[in-house]
């Protein structure tokens, strides 16, 4: 039977990750995995995480199962926090919450749910999306298009582009959006957009589905939730994949959620239920350790208020080596602009280096980065950004070159 396998292509990022710790060399540089590091390039647990924990160690008296849409308290706790616990849709019954695990698993049982309850619906994503929606979204059945989002001339949005594009959609389709700190880009939208763009999806009667990955890593817990709430305000149905393993931290414990917002109190029980049937003849349910330890953050103010300035410092930190990196770059690289990686937000941002040019870096200067020229901000460490610095110039100045003398 498994020898009519073939062998599938590797992963680039996880090969990434496989090329670097088997790196040698002193220099090398990790700008391609997309974890929160530290100065030390050190992806370390919270300390809120670790107190948390260690109570709920000493408290669980039970391990049983909690079923497929899993642990409650975390749900209501996770649909306060990314909608606001006085949302409209959570206080008319709309909004119902299903545990997940982590944002992937979030993101694979709505497509489930949107291929169950429409076989034909297509799905749109934006140009360029973080690598996994493609293939996590296609193999519940859903065919996939892209919508024009990154201008590289700029570093920001192609606004109007994009929403020309979705005003050319049948009714019906369902658009896949970053709610904060896009993936791979950083460019996001700004609060007026989310009311203009809210505004067209709901006279083109399309359905948003927000993959809420990094919430508290651009410009803060509200500020980053703030499209969701707008979407969930104005439009009678929205889908929100939510992760926690950046904001808190948890990568390996797969913490996710699904937040569903329907036209109704009913129809919010009937999506939920049919995820629950989904999520039993995937998975059966989710893992409860990672969503206790999050609900024990969120119900306690004690623990909520140290996450908090966790988080902010961690936000922080990106911010500052945002514009050590524009200045450094700036510098290294006369007549060429990068203030607009001081002006995107989250852990990424994208370079324009050639293919090539990534794969020399890598090479030559031991500094890994996906192949699209996505970075990792948080992988940058003060006393390294010179050194990636003047490499990236270097590699850009002889694409500048080549292609003077190729024109």
């Amino acid at each position: 039977m498994f020898a009519s396998l073939d062998l599938p292509a590797e992963d680039p990022i996880l090969g990434l990750i496989a090329a670097f710790r088997n790196d040698p060399s002193a220099e090398k540089v990790d700008l391609g995995v997309g974890v929160y590091r530290d100065e030390r390039s050190v992806t370390t647990v919270l300390d809120t995480v670790k107190a948390a924990e260690q109570r709920l160690v000493n408290e669980q008296d039970s391990k049983a199962y909690l079923g497929p849409a899993g642990n409650e308290r975390f749900n209501e706790a996770i649909a306060a926090l990314v909608l606001g616990a006085k949302h409209a849709a959570i206080r008319d019954g709309r909004a119902r919450t299903v545990q997940a695990p982590g944002g992937c698993g979030a993101l694979r049982i709505g497509a489930e749910l949107i291929h169950k309850a429409n076989a034909a619906a297509s799905l749109v994503v934006s140009d360029p999306t973080w690598a996994n929606h493609i293939p996590l979204l296609s193999s519940a059945g859903l065919q996939i298009q892209r919508y024009p989002y990154y201008d590289v001339t700029t570093g920001g949005v192609q606004f109007e582009r994009m929403l020309d594009s979705l005003n050319s959609q049948a009714a019906g389709t369902i658009v896949l959006l970053h709610g904060a700190c896009h993936n791979p880009t950083g460019a996001d939208l700004s609060q007026a957009q989310w009311h203009q763009l809210a505004d067209v999806l709901s006279a083109r009667r399309l359905v948003p589905f927000v993959d809420l990955a990094y919430q508290g890593l651009g410009d803060g817990l509200d500020e980053d939730a703030a499209g969701a709430r707008i979407l969930s305000e104005k439009l009678p149905e929205v889908l929100i994949a939510v992760s926690c393993s950046k904001s808190f931290g948890l990568y390996r414990e797969r913490v996710g959620a699904l937040i569903v917002v329907a036209e109704g109190s009913r129809d919010a029980t009937a999506a939920a239920a049919n995820l629950g049937k989904i999520a039993r003849g995937i998975y059966s349910m989710p893992p409860d350790h990672g969503a206790a330890i999050v609900a024990r953050i969120l119900e306690d103010a004690k623990f909520a208020a140290q996450w908090r300035k966790e988080l902010s410092k961690m936000r922080e930190r990106i911010g500052g080596l945002r514009n050590a990196l524009t200045e450094a770059l700036t510098l290294a690289c006369p007549g060429r602009e990068f203030a607009h990686i001081t002006r995107q937000r989250g852990m990424f941002s994208m370079l324009d280096v050639a293919p090539e040019s990534v794969e020399r870096l890598r090479k030559d200067k031991h500094i890994y980065m996906a192949g699209d020229g996505r970075i990792n901000i948080s992988g940058l460490r003060e006393q390294r950004i010179d050194y990636v610095a003047w490499a990236v110039a270097e590699e850009l100045n002889n694409q500048r070159s080549k292609r003077a003398v190729a024109g």
